[in-house]
């Protein structure tokens, strides 16, 4: 079905397609241009660590990808989450979170991991609820065109995380389908 591995730079290209308008961009990277690019991916990546992608077993196509950044108080935050179109609701952006939460507590030895989502991001919001995050906090945040933008602060326990995670088609459901729009999952 699927496996992760480290992102590489033949890997870039088709991250840059998986955005497919402005706003699923926005939910990935709000200061990023669209269409993403190259570059930008890479721009980003200069105070991020441990980009991981999703590949297809069958077909080696990459179809999820995910990096980590540090708060100043030294907690690991989840970014630039974004599935490709092809793949929303096929258990890609399952796997990538499990397979991030997976590193964070493997590799840095983290009890909890945290995310943002933006408000207008519902799905997002269900899907990062049912894997069993939490809200607990607001930020309202001042982009570089003077819009603002409103993200829930979530955090998930990584050490009853394995108790929480639901299995596949229940974290799926019906909002889950081939329609689904978001760019972060």
């Amino acid at each position: 079905m699927y496996a992760h591995r480290p992102l590489r730079d033949e890997d870039l290209q088709a991250i840059c397609s998986f955005p497919q308008t402005p706003e699923e961009l926005f939910y990935m990277s709000p200061r990023s241009e669209f269409p993403l690019t190259p570059d930008q991916i890479l721009s980003l990546l200069e105070n991020r660590f441990d980009p991981t992608v999703i590949v297809e077993e069958s077909t080696g196509q990459v179809v999820a990808y995910a990096n980590f950044y540090e708060d100043a108080d030294g907690s690991l935050w989840l970014g630039n989450v974004v599935v490709a179109p092809s793949h929303r609701g096929l258990g890609a952006a399952q796997k990538l979170l499990r397979t991030m939460m997976d590193i964070a507590k493997e590799k840095y030895e983290m009890e909890r991991f945290y995310l943002s989502c933006h408000n207008t991001n519902s799905r997002g919001l269900v899907f990062y609820h049912k894997l069993g995050f939490e809200p607990f906090d607001v930020r309202i945040t001042a982009l570089d065109d003077d819009r603002k933008m409103i993200t829930i602060q979530m955090r998930l326990d990584l050490v009853c995380a394995s108790r929480v995670v639901q299995s596949d088609s229940e974290v799926k459901g019906e909002l889950w389908d081939e329609h689904h729009t978001s760019g972060a999952v």
